[in-house]
């Protein structure tokens, strides 16, 4: 089935992480428990969906700048170059005595 002869369309999470209907497909699939994203081809994330349990937790974004809006952070396994910005990015948490 093409895109275009889809009946209905598809659902994406947008900056703020409300759904709406979109007509083009998400570039980036993330997981609303774990609030990770990445791309749709990622290895990691086609693991888990082919164990079962991760696709009733499947959300879609049009780009990475939704994503990161919305709170999700980047897959270490599919974006490293984007994991690493927002590791390094993210205050190390130090324990006060």
């Amino acid at each position: 089935m093409t895109f275009a002869a889809r009946t209905k369309p598809f659902v994406l999470l947008d900056r703020s992480g409300r759904p709406y209907p979109c007509w083009e497909p998400g570039r980036y699939g993330g997981h609303r428990r774990s609030k990770i994203y990445g791309r749709l081809d990622c290895p990691a994330a086609l693991r888990a969906l082919a164990q079962g349990a991760y696709a009733r937790h499947r959300v879609f974004f049009a780009d990475a700048s939704d994503a990161a809006a919305a709170g999700y952070r980047p897959c270490g396994v599919c974006l490293p170059d984007a994991y690493t910005v927002w590791k390094s990015a993210k205050p190390s948490r130090t324990t006060t005595a």
